[in-house]
């Protein structure tokens, strides 16, 4: 069973962080790109120092290095990311590690690799990123649900409240969500229904 949350919410800036965490998120990904070295280091801090207050688990996407450095715990790296990062560092430095996947050569990888969780995505179609891969599905969440065994399986890409249902039932441990959240007319009462659906 998994000890992180169900919902993980992933945000760009440490603002939204700041407005979403008096919510009740437990789970959080700060995904920052295309920011100055100094500000982006400002960044992880700051969102490293608000859950720290909260109780919440940050993930910080990509930016292992800094994740290090500034002694946050736990790290997200995708596969481009992962080609260039030293994960024997990340180790030796105590974080946890969360790796994405999209296929099964990539699986292969992320497993080899003992990692903390392991996504999937997407299993929707998604607006937030140009993907080479057609929507994953949920049958492929029952399969690599199969295949990573005890370690946390997180379903994302173009992933809903109404949908984490399914989601979960075909193995998923933990449900992604970027979009769902920001671009809705209320933010603050869309993460509220996702705590409420995944608790």
């Amino acid at each position: 069973m998994s000890t992180l949350d169900r919902f993980y919410p992933i945000f760009d800036s440490a603002a939204w962080i700041a407005r979403m965490l008096p919510l009740g998120m437990r789970l959080v990904q700060l995904r920052v790109k295309d920011m100055a070295p100094e500000a982006l280091r400002a960044e992880i801090r700051a969102a490293r120092d608000l859950c720290a207050a909260a109780g919440a688990v940050l993930v910080v996407n990509d930016h292992w290095q800094i994740a290090i450095e500034e002694c946050c715990d736990f790290v997200h790296l995708g596969q481009e990311d992962l080609d260039v990062a030293d994960v024997p560092a990340i180790r030796r430095a105590g974080l946890r590690l969360g790796l994405s996947t999209h296929d099964e050569a990539e699986l292969e990888r992320a497993l080899s690799l003992a990692p903390d969780y392991v996504a999937l995505g997407p299993v929707y179609p998604t607006i937030l990123k140009k993907m080479r891969w057609e929507q994953q599905g949920l049958a492929r969440l029952t399969e690599w649900k199969a295949r990573v065994g005890a370690t946390p399986l997180v379903a994302i890409g173009g992933m809903s409240v109404e949908r984490a249902p399914g989601a979960f039932a075909a193995g998923a441990d933990i449900v992604s969500v970027v979009t769902d959240i920001t671009l809705n007319a209320d933010p603050e009462a869309r993460l509220a229904a996702w705590v409420e659906a995944t608790r």
